[in-house]
Protein backbone atom coordinates (compact mmCIF):
# COMPACT_ATOMS: atom_id res chain seq x y z
CA UNK A 1 0.00 0.00 0.00
CA UNK A 2 1.18 3.66 -1.06
CA UNK A 3 2.25 5.65 2.04
CA UNK A 4 1.89 9.36 3.16
CA UNK A 5 4.57 10.15 5.76
CA UNK A 6 3.50 12.97 7.86
CA UNK A 7 6.09 14.75 10.22
CA UNK A 8 4.37 16.32 13.04
CA UNK A 9 7.82 17.53 14.46
CA UNK A 10 8.09 19.68 11.76
CA UNK A 11 4.32 21.20 11.78
CA UNK A 12 4.91 22.36 15.60
CA UNK A 13 7.97 23.85 14.76
CA UNK A 14 6.26 25.51 11.80
CA UNK A 15 2.96 26.64 13.89
CA UNK A 16 5.82 28.43 16.78
CA UNK A 17 7.54 30.25 14.42
CA UNK A 18 4.48 31.82 12.95
CA UNK A 19 2.97 32.29 16.45
CA UNK A 20 6.35 33.84 17.19
CA UNK A 21 6.12 36.06 13.86
CA UNK A 22 2.81 36.98 14.20
CA UNK A 23 3.04 37.91 17.85
CA UNK A 24 5.71 39.94 16.96
CA UNK A 25 3.56 42.02 14.51
CA UNK A 26 0.99 41.97 16.93
CA UNK A 27 -1.62 40.11 14.88
CA UNK A 28 -3.88 37.30 16.03
CA UNK A 29 -4.56 34.33 14.10
CA UNK A 30 -6.29 30.84 13.42
CA UNK A 31 -4.71 27.52 12.58
CA UNK A 32 -6.54 26.26 9.78
CA UNK A 33 -5.72 22.72 9.30
CA UNK A 34 -8.14 21.23 6.93
CA UNK A 35 -5.47 19.69 4.62
CA UNK A 36 -5.42 16.82 7.29
CA UNK A 37 -9.02 15.71 6.58
CA UNK A 38 -9.85 15.26 10.44
CA UNK A 39 -7.09 13.22 11.09
CA UNK A 40 -7.18 12.60 14.69
CA UNK A 41 -4.03 10.90 15.43
CA UNK A 42 -1.81 14.13 13.80
CA UNK A 43 -4.27 16.80 15.33
CA UNK A 44 -3.40 14.72 18.84
CA UNK A 45 0.28 15.29 18.51
CA UNK A 46 -0.22 18.83 17.32
CA UNK A 47 -3.23 20.85 19.19
CA UNK A 48 -1.71 20.39 22.80
CA UNK A 49 -1.79 23.58 25.06
CA UNK A 50 1.63 24.11 25.06
CA UNK A 51 1.24 24.75 21.23
CA UNK A 52 -1.55 26.13 20.41
CA UNK A 53 -2.18 28.73 23.82
CA UNK A 54 -1.43 31.88 21.76
CA UNK A 55 -3.88 30.88 18.53
CA UNK A 56 -6.95 32.54 18.66
CA UNK A 57 -9.09 29.55 16.94
CA UNK A 58 -8.77 26.40 14.52
CA UNK A 59 -10.47 26.76 11.78
CA UNK A 60 -11.86 24.59 9.10
CA UNK A 61 -14.71 23.46 6.31
CA UNK A 62 -15.98 20.11 7.30
CA UNK A 63 -18.19 19.33 10.40
CA UNK A 64 -16.72 16.19 11.13
CA UNK A 65 -13.25 17.79 10.92
CA UNK A 66 -14.33 20.09 13.40
CA UNK A 67 -16.01 17.38 15.50
CA UNK A 68 -12.32 15.54 15.38
CA UNK A 69 -10.82 18.65 16.43
CA UNK A 70 -13.80 19.42 19.26
CA UNK A 71 -12.79 15.31 20.08
CA UNK A 72 -9.30 16.06 20.24
CA UNK A 73 -9.55 19.11 22.66
CA UNK A 74 -12.96 20.32 23.65
CA UNK A 75 -11.29 23.73 25.25
CA UNK A 76 -10.41 25.05 21.61
CA UNK A 77 -12.17 27.33 20.13
CA UNK A 78 -13.37 26.38 16.73
CA UNK A 79 -14.11 28.34 13.11
CA UNK A 80 -16.32 26.72 10.66
CA UNK A 81 -14.35 28.84 7.90
CA UNK A 82 -17.32 28.80 4.78
CA UNK A 83 -20.82 29.91 5.03
CA UNK A 84 -22.74 27.42 6.54
CA UNK A 85 -25.41 25.62 4.23
CA UNK A 86 -29.00 26.22 6.28
CA UNK A 87 -29.47 22.77 6.73
CA UNK A 88 -26.12 22.51 8.31
CA UNK A 89 -26.55 25.19 10.85
CA UNK A 90 -27.56 22.75 14.17
CA UNK A 91 -23.96 20.89 13.33
CA UNK A 92 -22.51 24.80 13.03
CA UNK A 93 -23.95 25.34 15.93
CA UNK A 94 -22.80 22.66 18.08
CA UNK A 95 -19.09 21.83 17.11
CA UNK A 96 -17.77 25.38 15.90
CA UNK A 97 -17.90 28.73 18.40
CA UNK A 98 -17.32 31.06 15.24
CA UNK A 99 -18.30 30.98 11.72
CA UNK A 100 -17.83 33.20 8.61
CA UNK A 101 -21.18 34.25 6.94
CA UNK A 102 -22.67 36.20 4.29
CA UNK A 103 -26.02 35.06 4.46
CA UNK A 104 -29.14 37.09 6.67
CA UNK A 105 -31.15 33.94 6.16
CA UNK A 106 -28.50 32.18 7.26
CA UNK A 107 -27.87 34.37 10.15
CA UNK A 108 -31.11 34.12 11.61
CA UNK A 109 -31.17 30.32 10.92
CA UNK A 110 -27.89 30.20 13.32
CA UNK A 111 -30.02 32.57 15.86
CA UNK A 112 -32.80 30.41 16.02
CA UNK A 113 -31.01 27.08 16.49
CA UNK A 114 -28.94 29.13 19.43
CA UNK A 115 -31.96 29.84 21.01
CA UNK A 116 -33.14 25.63 21.01
CA UNK A 117 -29.44 24.93 21.98
CA UNK A 118 -29.20 27.39 24.50
CA UNK A 119 -25.96 28.26 23.32
CA UNK A 120 -23.88 31.79 22.23
CA UNK A 121 -22.11 32.27 19.03
CA UNK A 122 -20.23 34.35 16.99
CA UNK A 123 -20.09 35.33 13.32
CA UNK A 124 -17.67 37.03 11.16
CA UNK A 125 -19.36 38.75 8.18
CA UNK A 126 -17.27 38.79 4.75
CA UNK A 127 -17.24 40.97 2.39
CA UNK A 128 -16.44 40.88 -1.32
CA UNK A 129 -13.29 42.47 -2.23
CA UNK A 130 -12.55 41.12 -5.80
CA UNK A 131 -12.25 37.99 -5.28
CA UNK A 132 -15.84 37.00 -6.67
CA UNK A 133 -16.34 34.03 -4.26
CA UNK A 134 -18.04 34.13 -0.83
CA UNK A 135 -18.41 37.49 0.22
CA UNK A 136 -21.43 40.52 1.05
CA UNK A 137 -21.15 43.17 -1.70
CA UNK A 138 -19.76 46.00 -0.08
CA UNK A 139 -22.48 48.29 -1.33
CA UNK A 140 -24.90 46.31 0.57
CA UNK A 141 -22.36 46.21 4.03
CA UNK A 142 -24.50 49.10 5.95
CA UNK A 143 -27.35 47.63 5.17
CA UNK A 144 -26.29 43.91 5.88
CA UNK A 145 -25.17 44.99 9.21
CA UNK A 146 -28.97 47.02 10.09
CA UNK A 147 -30.50 43.18 10.51
CA UNK A 148 -27.96 41.59 12.44
CA UNK A 149 -26.90 43.90 15.34
CA UNK A 150 -29.80 43.57 17.28
CA UNK A 151 -30.00 39.15 17.53
CA UNK A 152 -29.68 38.31 21.00
CA UNK A 153 -27.80 35.23 20.70
CA UNK A 154 -25.59 35.77 17.52
CA UNK A 155 -22.74 38.37 18.07
CA UNK A 156 -21.31 39.90 15.21
CA UNK A 157 -17.48 39.78 16.43
CA UNK A 158 -15.77 41.15 13.25
CA UNK A 159 -15.18 41.62 9.11
CA UNK A 160 -13.32 39.66 7.09
CA UNK A 161 -12.34 39.16 3.07
CA UNK A 162 -10.92 36.22 1.32
CA UNK A 163 -8.74 36.57 -1.68
CA UNK A 164 -6.55 34.49 -3.68
CA UNK A 165 -8.50 31.17 -2.93
CA UNK A 166 -10.46 30.98 -6.74
CA UNK A 167 -8.94 33.20 -9.40
CA UNK A 168 -5.90 34.05 -7.43
CA UNK A 169 -6.71 37.60 -6.83
CA UNK A 170 -3.78 38.93 -5.22
CA UNK A 171 -4.58 41.27 -1.69
CA UNK A 172 -3.08 44.53 -2.30
CA UNK A 173 -2.58 47.62 0.45
CA UNK A 174 -5.77 49.24 -1.59
CA UNK A 175 -8.13 46.50 -0.85
CA UNK A 176 -6.79 45.36 2.54
CA UNK A 177 -7.25 49.63 3.33
CA UNK A 178 -10.40 49.32 1.84
CA UNK A 179 -11.63 46.32 4.37
CA UNK A 180 -10.23 48.75 7.33
CA UNK A 181 -12.45 51.42 6.36
CA UNK A 182 -15.39 49.35 6.55
CA UNK A 183 -14.69 48.34 9.98
CA UNK A 184 -14.37 52.22 10.52
CA UNK A 185 -17.67 53.09 9.27
CA UNK A 186 -19.33 50.27 10.75
CA UNK A 187 -18.42 50.55 14.18
CA UNK A 188 -18.75 54.51 14.22
CA UNK A 189 -22.26 54.24 12.59
CA UNK A 190 -23.40 51.39 15.04
CA UNK A 191 -21.75 52.35 17.61
CA UNK A 192 -20.18 48.50 18.09
CA UNK A 193 -16.87 47.32 18.52
CA UNK A 194 -15.24 44.95 15.62
CA UNK A 195 -12.71 42.48 17.46
CA UNK A 196 -11.69 41.11 14.08
CA UNK A 197 -10.23 41.80 10.92
CA UNK A 198 -9.77 39.36 9.41
CA UNK A 199 -7.86 40.21 6.24
CA UNK A 200 -6.71 36.77 4.31
CA UNK A 201 -4.66 33.50 4.62
CA UNK A 202 -1.04 32.44 4.37
CA UNK A 203 -1.31 34.95 1.06
CA UNK A 204 -0.77 37.58 3.28
CA UNK A 205 2.37 36.68 5.00
CA UNK A 206 4.45 38.84 2.55
CA UNK A 207 3.41 41.44 3.16
CA UNK A 208 2.93 41.26 6.41
CA UNK A 209 6.34 40.86 6.72
CA UNK A 210 7.55 44.29 4.96
CA UNK A 211 4.74 46.01 6.89
CA UNK A 212 2.32 46.04 3.69
CA UNK A 213 -0.82 45.65 5.59
CA UNK A 214 -2.77 47.82 7.24
CA UNK A 215 -2.63 48.18 11.20
CA UNK A 216 -6.62 47.66 11.61
CA UNK A 217 -6.11 44.20 9.45
CA UNK A 218 -5.74 42.30 13.16
CA UNK A 219 -6.38 38.54 12.20
CA UNK A 220 -5.56 35.65 9.84
CA UNK A 221 -6.75 32.43 8.72
CA UNK A 222 -3.36 30.20 8.30
CA UNK A 223 -2.79 26.65 6.38
CA UNK A 224 -0.60 26.86 3.63
CA UNK A 225 2.29 28.30 5.68
CA UNK A 226 1.87 25.65 8.50
CA UNK A 227 1.60 22.26 6.84
CA UNK A 228 4.36 23.15 3.56
CA UNK A 229 6.04 26.02 4.51
CA UNK A 230 5.30 28.11 1.46
CA UNK A 231 2.92 31.48 0.20
CA UNK A 232 0.49 30.99 -2.28
CA UNK A 233 1.41 34.01 -3.93
CA UNK A 234 4.94 32.69 -4.99
CA UNK A 235 4.85 29.45 -3.91
CA UNK A 236 8.16 30.19 -2.57
CA UNK A 237 9.54 28.85 1.33
CA UNK A 238 8.67 31.53 4.06
CA UNK A 239 11.06 32.63 6.13
CA UNK A 240 12.89 29.31 7.73
CA UNK A 241 9.91 27.10 7.80
CA UNK A 242 9.68 23.36 6.83
CA UNK A 243 8.86 22.57 3.22
CA UNK A 244 9.07 18.72 3.62
CA UNK A 245 6.01 17.98 6.07
CA UNK A 246 4.66 15.49 4.05
CA UNK A 247 6.66 12.56 1.60
CA UNK A 248 4.53 10.59 -0.63
CA UNK A 249 5.96 6.90 -1.17
CA UNK A 250 4.57 4.28 -4.17
CA UNK A 251 5.86 1.02 -3.97
CA UNK A 252 7.00 -0.19 -7.34
CA UNK A 253 5.22 -3.76 -7.85
CA UNK A 254 6.66 -4.48 -11.40
CA UNK A 255 10.19 -3.66 -12.64
CA UNK A 256 10.64 -4.66 -16.57
CA UNK A 257 11.79 -3.24 -19.77
CA UNK A 258 9.00 -2.80 -22.09
CA UNK A 259 8.61 -0.80 -25.47
CA UNK A 260 7.10 2.49 -25.81
CA UNK A 261 4.44 1.65 -28.32
CA UNK A 262 1.41 -0.29 -27.13
CA UNK A 263 0.97 -3.48 -29.40
CA UNK A 264 -2.46 -3.25 -31.01
CA UNK A 265 -5.52 -1.45 -32.17
CA UNK A 266 -6.18 1.98 -30.14
CA UNK A 267 -9.46 2.41 -28.92
CA UNK A 268 -11.21 5.16 -27.18
CA UNK A 269 -11.94 2.91 -23.79
CA UNK A 270 -9.41 3.29 -21.92
CA UNK A 271 -9.84 4.55 -18.53
CA UNK A 272 -5.84 5.48 -18.11
CA UNK A 273 -3.77 9.20 -18.81
CA UNK A 274 -0.86 8.82 -20.86
CA UNK A 275 1.86 11.27 -21.28
CA UNK A 276 2.05 10.69 -24.84
CA UNK A 277 -1.63 10.40 -25.70
CA UNK A 278 -2.01 13.01 -28.76
CA UNK A 279 1.20 11.52 -29.75
CA UNK A 280 1.03 8.30 -30.55
CA UNK A 281 -0.19 5.86 -32.95
CA UNK A 282 0.50 2.16 -34.10
CA UNK A 283 2.71 2.47 -37.01
CA UNK A 284 4.81 4.67 -34.65
CA UNK A 285 8.52 2.57 -33.71
CA UNK A 286 8.49 1.03 -30.65
CA UNK A 287 11.89 1.32 -28.25
CA UNK A 288 12.52 -0.57 -25.37
CA UNK A 289 12.07 1.28 -21.89
CA UNK A 290 12.43 0.21 -18.33
CA UNK A 291 9.46 0.95 -16.57
CA UNK A 292 8.40 0.28 -13.13
CA UNK A 293 4.75 0.41 -12.12
CA UNK A 294 4.03 2.14 -8.99
CA UNK A 295 0.63 1.27 -6.45
CA UNK A 296 -1.47 3.80 -6.85
CA UNK A 297 -3.59 5.65 -9.17
CA UNK A 298 -6.04 8.22 -10.51
CA UNK A 299 -8.26 7.13 -7.47
CA UNK A 300 -5.61 7.87 -4.94
CA UNK A 301 -4.01 11.27 -6.07
CA UNK A 302 -3.80 13.65 -9.40
CA UNK A 303 -0.57 12.97 -10.63
CA UNK A 304 -0.40 16.53 -11.69
CA UNK A 305 -0.21 17.31 -7.79
CA UNK A 306 2.91 15.26 -6.78
CA UNK A 307 6.31 15.52 -8.23
CA UNK A 308 9.24 12.99 -7.93
CA UNK A 309 12.09 13.61 -5.62
CA UNK A 310 14.43 11.94 -8.59
CA UNK A 311 14.22 13.79 -11.31
CA UNK A 312 15.22 11.24 -13.46
CA UNK A 313 11.65 9.38 -13.51
CA UNK A 314 9.71 10.05 -16.64
CA UNK A 315 6.04 9.94 -16.07
CA UNK A 316 4.45 7.42 -18.87
CA UNK A 317 0.89 7.01 -17.33
CA UNK A 318 -2.05 6.16 -14.71
CA UNK A 319 -4.91 4.02 -14.17
CA UNK A 320 -7.14 3.61 -11.31
CA UNK A 321 -4.51 2.11 -9.76
CA UNK A 322 -1.18 2.19 -11.08
CA UNK A 323 1.32 4.01 -11.94
CA UNK A 324 4.12 4.09 -14.70
CA UNK A 325 7.52 5.14 -14.59
CA UNK A 326 10.58 5.23 -17.09
CA UNK A 327 13.29 4.64 -14.55
CA UNK A 328 16.59 5.82 -16.94
CA UNK A 329 19.17 3.76 -16.46
CA UNK A 330 23.18 5.20 -16.69
CA UNK A 331 25.92 6.53 -14.70
CA UNK A 332 24.69 8.71 -12.15
CA UNK A 333 21.06 7.26 -12.28
CA UNK A 334 19.80 5.58 -9.24
CA UNK A 335 18.69 1.90 -9.81
CA UNK A 336 15.31 0.66 -8.39
CA UNK A 337 14.07 -3.03 -7.90
CA UNK A 338 11.07 -4.38 -6.99
CA UNK A 339 10.08 -3.78 -3.68
CA UNK A 340 11.59 -0.16 -3.34
CA UNK A 341 9.90 2.81 -3.42
CA UNK A 342 9.74 6.34 -5.37
CA UNK A 343 9.04 8.97 -3.00
CA UNK A 344 7.38 12.47 -4.10
CA UNK A 345 6.73 15.85 -2.89
CA UNK A 346 3.01 16.77 -2.65
CA UNK A 347 0.93 19.46 -3.45
CA UNK A 348 -1.34 21.17 -1.04
CA UNK A 349 -4.40 19.53 -2.83
CA UNK A 350 -2.45 16.20 -3.51
CA UNK A 351 -1.91 15.65 -0.07
CA UNK A 352 -5.39 16.92 0.87
CA UNK A 353 -6.43 14.07 -1.62
CA UNK A 354 -3.97 11.49 -0.06
CA UNK A 355 -5.41 12.24 3.63
CA UNK A 356 -8.61 11.45 2.54
CA UNK A 357 -8.16 8.28 0.79
CA UNK A 358 -8.51 5.26 2.55
CA UNK A 359 -6.47 3.21 0.30
CA UNK A 360 -3.39 5.42 1.52
CA UNK A 361 -1.73 4.71 4.31
CA UNK A 362 -0.65 7.42 6.85
CA UNK A 363 2.26 7.27 8.75
CA UNK A 364 2.60 9.57 11.61
CA UNK A 365 6.03 10.67 13.12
Amino acid sequence: MAELVVDTKKIISNIRDIQEFLDSKNRLWSLIPKVLCGNEEVLERILIPDIVKGIHSIGDSRISNLQAIKNVNPDIVTMYIKPPAIPLVPEVVAVSDISLNTSLETILAIENECIKQDKFHEVIIMIEMGELREGVMRDKVVEFYEYIFNLTRVDVIGIGTNMGCMYGIEPTYDKLIQLALFKELIEAKFKKKMKLVSGGSSINLMMLNSNRIPSNINHLRIGEAVFFGTTPLDEKQFMNLHTDVFVYKGNIIEMEEKETIPDGNFTPGNIGHTHETDTLNSSDEAIKIQKAIVDFGILDVDFNDITALDKNLNFVGTTSDMTVYEVPKGKGKKQYKVGDTFDYSASYMGVAKLMNSKFIEKIII
